[in-house]
């Protein structure tokens, strides 16, 4: 690794750079010189022919490949461990699922049958959606559709004059200055019943 010891490269001058590589950011030349008792000039001399600002990137990279890499397989191991979890669930949420419906079949056999009875047809309505709720959690998919519809099932309807009061206490003013008409409290002509007369 650069960060070794190289071909060339004395004990002294290794033992040198091994102090500059471990002190760190605040690391300078001047530093090692001091704690060597050696001259700055030797230290210039050797950072120089030996690349000392590159080998201490060297090892920088190498120790973050190692994190990132201890980090991955750290993260690969949870992973895995969640998923042996979710499948594990997913497992026992299906056996579950089948018990749930041979139980419902069962009561409803019961039923058909007349015999003993000890469920009437809302338990049995209840287990099977409770099966398909469970079946449908331990096979992936949506458990709930939700349709929003009007009163009588169709297409909801908006009033808006009647909302924007319900949340006013106020009608809108009618576009134009129009005169809004309650054709069901206005009379109608039984001879002409396409005249409105609302004076």
């Amino acid at each position: 690794m650069p960060f070794e010891q190289q071909e060339r490269e004395s004990d002294k001058a290794f033992a040198a750079f091994s102090l500059y590589l471990s002190l760190g950011p605040q690391r300078s030349l001047e530093a090692v010189a001091t704690k060597l008792g050696k001259s700055k000039t030797l230290m210039e001399r050797w950072c120089k022919r030996h690349a000392w600002v590159g080998r201490v990137q060297a090892q920088s990279e190498y120790l973050a490949g190692l994190e990132r890499e201890a980090t991955g397989g750290l993260v690969r191991a949870k992973a895995s461990e969640w998923l042996a979890r979710q499948q594990s669930l997913r497992e026992a949420e299906w056996d579950m699922h089948e018990k749930c419906i041979a139980a419902a079949r069962r009561g409803l056999d019961a039923y058909m049958e007349r015999e003993k009875v000890y469920a009437n047809l809302a338990d049995i309505a209840r287990m099977v959606e409770v099966a398909s709720k469970m079946g449908r959690l331990a096979s992936g998919m949506a458990t709930d559709k939700t349709e929003v519809t009007g009163d009588d099932g169709g297409a909801i309807k908006v009033e808006f004059a009647l909302a924007l009061k319900k949340v006013y206490g106020v009608a809108t003013p009618p576009a134009n200055d129009a005169e809004i008409i309650d054709v069901e409290a206005v009379p109608v002509d039984p001879a002409n019943p396409c005249r409105v007369d609302n004076h």
